[in-house]
């Protein structure tokens, strides 16, 4: 983590940190140009390159800030000792609304990374991704998948859910004024529809 980027004040620090996410999320780490993000951010090129030193200084940045802060959510929302799957998918978005409170774009840029085509940022963020994937494993492996229902995979429910959640994200982010909390609520309907049809 680069020290010196916290002495900023936080609201300068969470202006170019939000103006990164969402750049990098919406055009990939090769189309994302840092004038882009200094020109929404309502920063200096230099003052970004002092903090970060270089368009690949600042994606390892924030995907290290990203990891670390839905991580520290992650563990604050998630009981240990909860084994009901879909209580465990509830409190992972609960942790997802508290950080897209400050951060809309974080999750987003989380799943981008995942697709990138640039073998720099791939290698940059490799290690932080498959620590944020051993969280998410950890607490799925907490879960008591023996409450399914015998003809439903447990599986398949977990990729049909992480595929709407991550759709209503991305459709109430293209809207205007995205707000965690509508997409919280949104988002719990589903899961709550699916507890009912697999229990």
């Amino acid at each position: 983590m680069n020290e010196k980027f916290f002495d900023l004040k936080k609201e300068k620090q969470d202006r170019m940190i939000n103006a990164s996410l969402r750049l990098f999320a919406e055009n990939g780490y090769k189309h994302c140009s840092t004038d882009d993000i200094v020109r929404e951010a309502g920063i200096s090129k230099g003052l970004l390159f002092h903090y970060f030193g270089s368009k690949i200084g600042l994606y390892e940045f924030l995907y290290d800030y990203c990891v670390r802060f839905l991580t520290l959510e992650l563990g604050n929302c998630v009981s240990g000792s909860e084994t009901d799957y879909f209580n465990i998918i509830k409190a992972e978005e609960q942790a997802k609304k508290s950080v897209l409170k400050s951060y809309p774009y974080l999750q987003l840029f989380i799943d981008r990374s995942r697709t990138e085509d640039d073998e720099n940022a791939l290698f940059a963020t490799s290690d932080l991704r498959n620590d944020l994937q051993a969280t998410y494993d950890r607490l799925l492996n907490q879960a008591d998948l023996s409450k399914f229902r015998k003809e439903v995979d447990p599986a398949l429910i977990n990729g049909m859910l992480q595929s709407t959640l991550g759709a209503i994200m991305a459709d109430q982010l293209h809207s205007s004024g995205f707000n965690s909390d509508r997409y919280y609520k949104e988002g719990i309907k589903y899961v709550n529809l699916l507890q009912n049809i697999c229990y």
